[in-house]
Order: C-alpha cells, then sequence, then structure tokens
C-alpha cells in the first residue's frame, strides 16, 4: 500500500524527523488559505498527492509567490491527470531553501532477506537512475534486525554526505528515526528524497514516500485507514474487494492463475515466447468459481489485453469450479478477446468435460498454453 507524501511526512514528524511546515488541501481556497498562513516565510509549492513518480515533470509540482498565485496553482494541478491517476489533493508547504540535496532510503533486500538502507549525495532524482548512470554514488548498508540501525553504522553513512559534523550526527539521527518509522509502519520502502541542508546548516527531510507492506495491514488498522482507494488503479481496488490478487501491467495477454509460485512463472514463460504480460492475477487456493468470474471481469475492462490465458494447476483449487467459474463469466459478458484455458491437478477431467460441453478446449501442457496466448495477441497461429 503506497502512502500520500503528506501522510509520509506526518509519520516522519512523529518519529521526530525535522519535516518542514505543511498541509493538505482538496479546494483551491484551502489552498489559498494554507499560503496565507505559511506565507510570511515566502513563496511555497504545491504539490500534487498521487502515487505516481514524475509528478514535477507532469505539472504537478508548481511554486507559487503569493496566495491568489498558489490558489491559480492549486486550479491547474487539481483535476489534471497524472499517469492515469487523478488528483484529488495537493500538499502546500514553503519553499525551501536548499544548499545540497541527498538521498537516504531503506527497502527490503530479498537477497539479503534484511532492511537496507541506501544513502547518496545524489539527491532530488531517482534513484534507480543514480544506479544507472552513477553506481558508485550509493552506498549500502544491511541492517540486522536483531540489533536494528546502530549509531556508528549511521554515522558512517552520514560521513559519505556531509564532511560538517554537525550535520553528520543530523543525519545519522535522522536515518536511525527513519528505521525506527520504517519498522513502526510495516513498511517495504522507507525513502528521503531529497534529505536537504538549507543555508542556515539545518538538515531537513524535503520529500517522503512510504510503502507498507500488504501483509501488514491486518495487525496495523491505523495505517490501513490511511489507504486512499481513489488514488490507486480502480482495477485494483475491484480485485482487492473481490478476495483477489491483481498487479496491472502493461502488455497485452492477460494472464488468470492459481498462485503466486505459478503466477510468476506464467509471467517469465509469457516473455520468454516474445509477449508481454498485462497483469499479475492470483485467484488464490479457494474453490469458489465467483472468483473466476470476477477475475474475467477485471481482465476483460483493461483494453489493452488481446489474449487471455487461464493456467491452473489444481491443488486445493479444483479445476471443475475454475471450469465451472469461466462458463458462468462467459454467460454472463461475451469475452471481447480469444481465450486459451490450460488445466491440470485436482478434477482436471470433470472440468474437461465442463469446458467442452461449453463449448471450449482445454489443453494440459504450460509451454503450449503460453505459446498460443501469445500467438493469439499477435494475431498468428501457434
Amino acid at each position: 500500500m503506497n502512502l500520500h507524501e503528506y501522510q509520509a511526512r506526518e509519520i516522519l514528524k512523529r518519529h521526530g524527523i525535522p519535516v518542514p511546515d505543511g498541509d493538505v488541501a482538496a479546494t483551491p481556497d484551502e489552498v489559498t488559505a494554507i499560503a496565507a498562513r505559511l506565507g510570511g516565510r515566502g513563496r511555497v509549492v504545491v504539490k500534487a498527492q498521487v502515487h505516481a513518480g514524475g509528478r514535477g515533470k507532469a505539472g504537478g509540482v508548481k511554486l507559487a509567490a503569493t496566495p491568489g498565485e498558489a490558489k491559480a496553482m492549486a486550479q491547474e494541478i487539481l483535476g489534471m491527470t497524472i499517469k492515469g491517476l487523478t488528483v484529488h489533493k495537493v500538499l502546500v508547504a514553503p519553499a525551501a531553501d536548499i544548499a545540497s540535496e541527498s538521498y537516504v532510503g531503506i527497502i527490503v533486500d530479498r537477497a539479503s532477506q534484511r532492511p537496507v538502507l541506501m544513502v547518496s549525495p545524489a539527491g532530488g532524482i531517482d534513484i534507480e537512475e543514480v544506479a544507472a548512470k552513477t553506481p558508485e554514488k550509493i552506498h549500502r548498508l544491511a541492517i540486522d534486525p536483531r540489533y536494528g540501525l546502530l549509531p556508528h553504522q549511521a554515522q558512517g553513512l552520514a560521513f559519505s554526505l556531509y564532511k560538517d559534523i554537525a550535520q553528520v550526527r543530523a543525519a545519522a539521527d535522522i536515518m536511525q528515526k527513519l528505521y525506527a518509522a520504517f519498522t513502526g509502519t510495516g513498511a517495504s520502502l522507507a525513502e528521503i528524497n531529497p534529505l536537504i541542508t538549507t543555508a542556515a546548516g539545518q538538515v531537513l527531510a524535503l520529500d517522503a514516500k512510504i510503502v507498507v507492506d500488504d501483509n501488514e495491514l491486518d495487525r496495523r488498522p491505523e495505517i490501513a485507514a490511511l489507504r486512499d482507494a481513489s488514488a490507486e488503479a480502480p482495477s485494483e481496488v475491484q480485485a482487492r474487494k473481490a478476495g483477489l490478487t491483481f498487479i496491472k501491467l502493461e502488455g497485452t495477454v492477460g494472464c488468470c492463475v492459481n498462485g503466486a509460485g505459478l503466477a510468476m512463472a506464467t509471467m517469465d514463460l509469457v516473455k520468454y515466447y516474445g509477449g508481454e504480460p498485462a497483469n499479475f492475477l492470483d485467484i488464490g487456493g479457494s474453490s469458489n468459481p465467483q472468483k473466476v468470474v470476477n477475475a474475467l471481469r477485471i481482465i476483460t475492462a483493461d483494453p489493452n489485453v488481446k489474449a487471455i490465458l487461464f493456467n491452473i494447476f489444481g491443488g486445493i483449487t479444483r479445476c471443475d469450479d475454475v471450469a465451472n467459474g469461466i462458463v458462468q463469466a462467459t454467460r454472463q459478458f461475451p469475452l471481447p478477446v480469444p481465450m486459451v484455458i490450460r488445466l491440470t491437478g485436482t478434477n482436471e477431467q470433470e472440468a474437461v468435460q465442463i469446458l467442452t460441453q461449453a463449448g471450449f478446449s482445454a489443453l494440459t501442457d504450460m509451454d503450449e498454453a503460453v505459446k498460443q496466448a501469445v500467438a493469439k495477441t499477435q494475431g498468428r497461429a501457434a
């Protein structure tokens, strides 16, 4: 679950990290009032609050010299679309007096099975860009979760950012508090970009991003309450309500699979045979035909999908229940694209009979099914 910048800033504040003042607004008039309150400090910045990168390039971040100008900026930003997401709120904050920009972030590293703290003196731009162009500017530390981030470890990394000892100590303190925020929210990512120094020598967290592991939400209801469904892709919201695990991608092969591991293998195989998956969709281990109906409804709503691939390995999930779900779905709404079905495992023969009676055919070979689905997206025979 992604948090908005203004939500992440509040979490950092609660953990003692110095963050510039600011407030969130949903209307131009609210922006005017906030800008007037902050205006004594000079210009303000109006920032779109959406779960998408590249807000500045899209025109979603603007500087204003007066409350009236801030209102005009808000009128431009509110309601605009950035990477398919509509802007419903903006953050209004004082424009910072920036002397330098750095990056500090913590992410869960599956290879080391630990949180990894990353810092870089090249802040203010995507860390991916820094890693690609100047990887030597990124310094990493795998944190032992038994002990947390130790003071000498944080200070060692802070020396890679600053020479001034006061700034080093301030940055080290921020890193330790960021780790506390990271663990305290069940985050998979927590970053400050940029971490700035001002002309007066202060070290401040100017921008914040936190992504929370969905598996943490049941035991952290206060974090789950921060979810903003209006800022998420509608298909992902529908899937969550239907009990499906769904992630929208950019390809043309709509995938419906049971089990996360098989879903990942299916996507890999789609790419191996020259296609691109349109989604990750795991119907889970339930034998509920309605899940299949909901899955097909979500997949077919994507105009990019040119073919649908079912890949079911029946264990707890019964193949005949999946087959019944396919039949029910196709009776409720016609499929606009061809479909390839691969079923094997529990009640496989019953499933084949159900599909045959409904006019469908089913394969048992995974490679052949993927090849056929990819071929159909390209308008050719497998």
